[in-house]
């Protein structure tokens, strides 16, 4: 019989462990597989395990740290450096530069964006004042394994709490960017 009961501790250990290890990724998504393979499964962004959760919240926290930083040199060549490709054609677009330009308050001011360089300037500089966006209060919600919403919650004048995107973000090759 205390042969028996040694058995079955030991198959219970080793279930645990075999449980353990399937949880271990850091997401498991709807087939079962983590959100760092190439599986192609469907994304479920409540199995994001806490563990990649913090960890991504903390790389999204830095680089909108040093995004702040870039913000606040006005530099231009860095900040593009951020953008996904996408990003960039889409907001170099003379399409695009016409409809900003065309909107009420950039038409009283008299601006008329010409390049990506006048959108960073004249809209996304003043736009973001990185001065009030405390980046420990930054948090994130997954899109996909891959693409995240950064966002504050402040309370409004009415005392109701409120999400503010700041950016939406993919990591492409080990890196966050930027993307529409």
């Amino acid at each position: 019989m205390s042969k028996f009961i040694i058995y079955l501790l030991i198959a219970a250990a080793a279930l645990v462990v075999v449980s353990c290890q399937t949880t271990a990724g850091a997401v498991q998504t709807a087939s079962g597989g983590s959100a760092n393979s190439q599986s192609g499964a469907a994304f479920d962004p409540r199995r994001v395990n806490q563990a990649y959760y913090a960890s991504t919240r903390d790389e999204v926290q830095l680089f909108i740290q040093q995004l702040n930083q870039i913000i606040r040199a006005r530099n231009f060549n860095a900040w593009r450096e951020t953008l996904s490709q996408e990003y960039i054609n889409e907001y170099s677009s003379p399409e695009k530069l016409r409809e900003i330009s065309e909107e009420p308050t950039m038409k009283r001011a008299g601006i008329v964006l010409r390049n990506l360089n006048d959108y960073f300037t004249r809209v996304f500089v003043p736009s973001r004042n990185p001065d009030r966006i405390q980046v420990d209060n930054v948090d994130i919600e997954f899109i996909s394994e891959y693409r995240v919403r950064a966002f504050i919650t402040r309370v409004n004048a009415a005392g109701v709490e409120q999400r503010e995107i700041l950016y939406n973000l993919e990591k492409i090759n080990n890196s966050w960017k930027i993307i529409n």
